[in-house]
């Protein structure tokens, strides 16, 4: 199977790689700047130079041609203000999506977050606000998108200790944190599972092994 990430040398995005290379899928990460090619080559995936803030669709389209599926994992990070939550966070989603849905790759996950889908609390951090704004709005698209068979995970907070493989997965969750690592492996293990096709799921930390979870949410469909 053939992998393409937008955001490919995020954290979630280079564990994600590590993992499939490792099972011997072939990944392909699209990133921003050259520099950070070779830590795509070390982690296993083809880095893809291309500034999803600037192109096109036709020209992400020829990213993605000869894909099985297409993750969105890109972000604006922090430190970035409320324009570039929208024109990554978002505009590079809706980008992605149709870029996807021009080169005939029907399979989408999307990385969200937490919080997406419905309005930020009142007086809350701005940029926050706009992030889960920008987020809500992408989902929202991809969502109604004709062509894709996507699948919408939002993590709760993220941590860089050891994954643990045990989550909590479910269309809500209650907050809580996650390690990125088990934010990967539910990545691959959703790729790996039709039926959740169309699910909008929330991830955190739990007690369920990630492909008993996995399956769990596939098994109510």
């Amino acid at each position: 199977m053939r992998i393409v990430i937008a955001g490919g040398h995020g954290q979630i995005a280079l564990r994600l790689e590590r993992l499939l290379a490792a099972r011997g899928d072939e990944v392909a990460g699209i990133i921003r700047r050259p520099e950070q090619a070779d830590d795509l080559r070390a982690a296993g995936a083809e880095p893809l130079v291309c500034d999803l803030e600037s192109a096109g669709a036709d020209e992400v389209a020829r990213l993605l041609e000869g894909a099985d599926a297409a993750v969105f994992a890109a972000g604006a990070g922090p430190g970035s203000g409320e324009a570039r939550k929208d024109t990554v966070d978002r505009g590079a989603a809706v980008l992605f999506a149709d870029a996807a849905v021009a080169a005939g790759v029907r399979r989408f996950l999307v990385v969200s977050s937490m919080g997406a889908g419905s309005e930020p609390p009142a007086g809350g951090d701005a940029v926050f606000s706009a992030y889960l704004r920008a987020k809500t709005a992408a989902d929202e698209y991809v969502q109604a998108r004709d062509g894709l068979d996507w699948t919408i995970l939002r993590p709760g907070s993220l941590r860089n200790d050891a994954g643990t493989g045990l989550v909590k997965l479910a269309a809500k969750t209650g907050r809580s944190a996650v390690p990125r690592d088990d934010v990967a492996a539910v990545l691959v293990a959703l790729l790996d599972e039709p039926r959740t096709v169309g699910l909008t799921l929330e991830l955190v930390e739990g007690n369920t092994p990630v492909l008993d979870a996995v399956a769990a949410v596939a098994a109510k469909e």
